[in-house]
């Protein structure tokens, strides 16, 4: 039933984006936080290179510094990839530049330079995490970082409001809802979660869905992909996942040993 109320609804709050605009998610699978594993750290430079090397998608996360400048990181506090103490929301963006990644040569990098390394050669989806309705922000030093880029690229956030940001003020720039079904809040299986998913969708308005592989299938990503949004799904990290991904989704987001 609720399936039939929400399908027009649907249609006409979130419609579907047209065909070309979202071909570059269905055309290679992405690697999560760049290619790292035990000796290269996520969200690196080498790890990013070692994406470009494999001619694979790039997935990164974007936090903002204290003055909402946007580094690639992704946690929200700083301990468990650098060691400091405390939320990088808390750091100027020049002591941030200087902060090094654990077990690493390398310091947290900012945006514009990653998007400056990759250099279009791959296509990119950015993760803008930001957990209050305060995007605004982020967001526009995320836009300031891509202005001139000729890549293919994204933006995404389990944020509707990040979605909704970029709808208004870069609508250019294709958009990605990220989307898990466990948990509380608009996250579960009941009939509240299902209506804030749906919710969710109106506010975003987005190109495609990026969803947790762990709720694959799902009637609410099948519908959506079904009138014409793309669907990504995350994190990728078994040959059982894969075959989930395969069969439910247009491409994977996913991590090797």
């Amino acid at each position: 039933m609720l399936s039939l109320l929400s399908a027009p609804l649907d249609a006409a709050f979130a419609p579907p984006p047209e065909r070309d605009r979202i071909a570059f998610l269905k055309a290679r699978p992405f690697t999560h936080r760049g290619f790292h594993g035990p000796r290269i750290i996520e969200n690196s430079r080498d790890a990013f290179n070692r994406a470009i090397a494999l001619g694979h998608g790039i997935e990164l996360d974007v936090q903002g510094a204290q003055g909402g400048e946007a580094f690639v990181f992704h946690d929200d506090a700083l301990e468990r990839l650098t060691g400091e103490p405390g939320p990088i929301s808390e750091r100027l963006a020049y002591e941030l530049d200087h902060m090094r990644l654990l077990g690493s040569h390398e310091t947290i990098p900012r945006l514009a330079e990653i998007m400056a390394l990759i250099g279009g050669r791959v296509p990119v989806l950015i993760e803008i995490k930001v957990r209050t309705r305060a995007v605004t922000a982020l967001c526009l030093s995320v836009r300031r970082a891509l202005e001139g880029y000729r890549g293919h690229h994204a933006i995404m956030s389990f944020n509707p409001e990040v979605c909704r940001w970029f709808f208004d003020h870069s609508r250019r720039t294709p958009r990605g809802l990220v989307v898990t079904e466990g948990g509380g809040g608009s996250r579960g299986f009941g009939i509240v979660a299902r209506l804030k998913r749906h919710a969710a969708l109106w506010r975003a308005k987005p190109d495609f869905l990026a969803y947790d592989i762990r709720d694959l299938p799902s009637g609410f990503a099948q519908a959506q992909r079904t009138r014409g949004l793309g669907l990504v799904t995350w994190t990728v990290r078994s040959a059982e996942q894969e075959r989930i991904a395969l069969a439910h989704a247009d491409e994977m987001i996913y991590e090797r040993a």
